[in-house]
């Protein structure tokens, strides 16, 4: 029964890395593609974790492991803030004044359709010039927050630099 603990937390930690590795997306904004690689993931993973052992007492087994982990890891991450940022990562601005900054961008493997998918489905905007910041949220999430708009309709700081 150990052996089946212990594979269990190992697959546990390799599969976390990948998807940690994979990048964030959050699972209204998986595609089709993201869903079957899960599907084959999973797939894969059963076979690891009970190996021969097909009894109701080794899935059991498995399933408390696993979930023993997952609440390690959140009471680890709540008590520990460097341990949150390496385990859920960090909020990333990714346009700034309505420039997109692609560096960071490409890092994230994120398009600026992706930002303006977000803007449209969040504040209704129509262009990335209506945009003042567009954040990459830890949960894979894009807020997006607007530039203010003065009574005329126009942003303040383009008055300014007329």
């Amino acid at each position: 029964m150990e052996s089946i603990v212990l594979r269990a937390l190992i697959v546990y930690v390799l599969v976390f890395i990948i998807l940690r590795m994979a990048g964030k997306r959050t699972l209204g904004e998986m595609t089709a593609f993201d869903l079957v690689l899960l599907l084959i993931i999973s797939e894969a993973v059963q076979n690891a974790l009970v190996d021969d052992d097909k009894s109701i007492t080794g899935s059991f087994l498995v399933i408390l492991t696993l979930v023993f982990a997952d609440i390690m890891v959140s009471l680890a991450t709540n008590r520990f803030r460097f341990l949150d940022s390496i385990v859920n990562g960090i909020p990333l601005i990714i346009l700034e004044n309505g420039k997109p900054l692609k560096d960071r961008m490409d890092k994230a493997r994120l398009q600026e359709d992706d930002i303006l998918e977000a803007a449209r489905k969040t504040q209704g905007l129509e262009n990335m010039s209506q945009i003042k910041y567009a954040v990459l949220e830890k949960d894979g999430s894009i807020s997006i927050i607007p530039f203010h708009l003065n009574e005329n309709g126009v942003k303040p700081n383009l008055i300014e630099e007329a």
